[in-house]
C-alpha cells in the first residue's frame, strides 16, 4: 500500500538542520510526499513524553507512514522497527516509543526490523538513525515497498514497552502522577475521565492538590472560563486525560509538575 503522507515526530528541535535532512532525504526517494510535522520539541531523550503526543494525535491524521525518532540509544543494539497498525505504519527505534500510538491506531497487526542495506543510505552515521535508516525506510513504505522487504519479522510481544502509569481512584481520592506538560503549563495527568468520575468529582466540586510538596485548593471545572481569572482548576482536556491548569496563568509555574511527579487529589464530599 501506498501512502500520500508521512508525520514526523522528533525531539531535533529547530535549531539544527536535523530535521531538514530527514526531510531531505525523504524528498530525494520520494518527492511527491507530503509530511506532516506533529512535533520536534518533545524533551530531549524523553522516549515517554513524544511516545504521548504520537499517540494522542495520530488518530486524527490522515492514512500515512508515522516516522517517529526520539532515540537516546541511537548506535546500540537497540532495533528500528516498522511496525503495521490500522491505517498506517510507524517507523522508529524499538524503544517505547511507537507502541502507544500503535495501539490508538487499533493495535499491531505486524512488526518487521529494519536491516536491509537497500532501504537504508549508504553511509550510516552511528549517532543520526533518522537521517540514515528511519528517513529512508519511511519514504520507501511509502511508495508502496512492504514491510517485510526491509527486515525479518518481530515477534509482537518481544517489542519494548514503557512502564504503565498507575493511577488509583477511589472514593473522593485520586492518586494519579504527571503525564506531561505543554506549552501553556497544563500539567496532564496519567488519569482518564473514567478515573475522575470513580472519584465522584463532579463539576463544581473543590479539590485540594497535592503535588509538587505544595497542597492547593482547586474546582473540577469544565473548562477555563467557567472560573474566574487566576483559578486553579481540575479538568479533562482534549486527550481525555485528567489536567491541572490556571485560567490565565501556568500550573506548571506553581506546581512543577515533574513527570512521572505523584499527584494527590482530594475532593470534597457533596
Amino acid at each position: 500500500m501506498a501512502y500520500d503522507w508521512i508525520s514526523f515526530t522528533t525531539d531535533y528541535g529547530t535549531d539544527d538542520g536535523f530535521v531538514a535532512a530527514c526531510e531531505g532525504v525523504v524528498a530525494r526517494i520520494a518527492p511527491a510526499l507530503r509530511v506532516l510535522h506533529v512535533s520536534h520539541r518533545v524533551p530531549a531523550q524523553d522516549v515517554r513524553r513524544g511516545a504521548a503526543i504520537l499517540a494522542q494525535t495520530v488518530s486524527y491524521l490522515p492514512p500515512a507512514v508515522h516516522l517517529a525518532v526520539v532515540d537516546p540509544g541511537v548506535g546500540t543494539n537497540r532495533r528500528g522497527v516498522v511496525l503495521v497498525a490500522g491505517d498506517g505504519l510507524l517507523v522508529g527505534p524499538d524503544n517505547g516509543l511507537l507502541v502507544s500510538a500503535a495501539e490508538a491506531l487499533g493495535g499491531i497487526r505486524a512488526a518487521h526490523q529494519l536491516t536491509e542495506p537497500a532501504y537504508q543510505l549508504p553511509r550510516v552515521s552511528a549517532t543520526f538513525h533518522g537521517r540514515d535508516v528511519f528517513a529512508p525506510a519511511a519514504a520507501h513504505l511509502a511508495t508502496g515497498v512492504a514491510p517485510e522487504e526491509l527486515g525479518p519479522p518481530v515477534e509482537v510481544g518481544t517489542l519494548v514497552r514503557l512502564p504503565e502509569p498507575e493511577t488509583i481512584a477511589e472514593p473522593g481520592k485520586l492518586t494519579t502522577e504527571v503525564l506531561a506538560v505543554d506549552a501553556f503549563g497544563n500539567v496532564q495527568l496519567a488519569a482518564t475521565g473514567a478515573d475522575l468520575a470513580a472519584a465522584g468529582a463532579n463539576a463544581g466540586v473543590a479539590a485540594h492538590v497535592n503535588l509538587g510538596g505544595r497542597s492547593v485548593t482547586a474546582v473540577v471545572a469544565r473548562t477555563f472560563g467557567d472560573t474566574a481569572p487566576g483559578a486553579l482548576i481540575v479538568f479533562l482536556d482534549s486527550a481525555g486525560q485528567v489536567a491541572l491548569a490556571v485560567n490565565g496563568g501556568s500550573a506548571a509555574s506553581a506546581f512543577g509538575g515533574a513527570l512521572g511527579e505523584q499527584a494527590v487529589l482530594l475532593f470534597a464530599r457533596p
